[in-house]
């Protein structure tokens, strides 16, 4: 190679070879077949929040009492200049009564903040697992018998693995009546 190249010549070539050398990258279809959620857990039963469903995952705030509403809007706390109401899932489903799980220690407990059409409310859980992956293909549907209690109408499906993940629906929840209700 006796004839001298232009730096943009000498880069052209330096292109050229690595695009012959790279590696293909994961088609499209590959990376679709796959369902994504955020983890967590409400007394003994496990959930996955759809992830499109939850804007984020914080730890328990410092929040402000609000008188006049139900024992589980636990109140309000600001978020970057916004107030969010906290509600804990686990008083709104099953209140704190004998035979129920008491809720998890403070530590442990976390907020699942959702936005939803005019609704923006934190979700306080016992316990958040983080981002879990399934195959698109093995949601089930949750048998009839299976659907009981406060729950079954924001579960859409369920994945099996150690243990049965429900599909847990923020947006249906953040709709529903009761949850909009919170004046005593």
């Amino acid at each position: 190679m006796t004839e001298s190249l232009t730096a943009f010549e000498l880069l052209l070539q330096i292109d050229q070879r690595c695009r012959l050398l790279a590696a293909d990258l994961p088609s499209q279809p590959t990376r679709q077949d796959s369902w994504s959620g955020i983890g967590f857990r409400l007394g003994e039963h496990w959930y996955v929040a759809p992830m499109g469903e939850v804007s984020e995952v914080l730890h328990e705030p410092r929040v402000t009492q609000l008188p006049g509403v139900k024992p589980w809007v636990k109140g309000v706390a600001n978020l970057r200049g916004r107030l969010l109401p906290i509600m804990d899932l686990h008083g709104f489903f099953y209140g704190y009564e004998p035979g129920h799980e008491m809720p998890a220690l403070r530590k442990q407990r976390r907020i699942l903040v959702v936005e939803h059409k005019d609704v923006f409310a934190g979700l306080m859980v016992d316990e958040v697992f983080g981002l879990q992956h399934f195959a698109q293909d093995s949601l089930e549907p949750v048998p009839a018998d299976d659907l009981q209690g406060p729950m079954s109408a924001f579960v859409k499906g369920r994945f099996q693995r150690e243990q049965k993940w429900q599909v847990f629906s923020p947006f249906a929840l953040a709709q529903s009546q009761g949850f909009m209700n919170v004046a005593l």
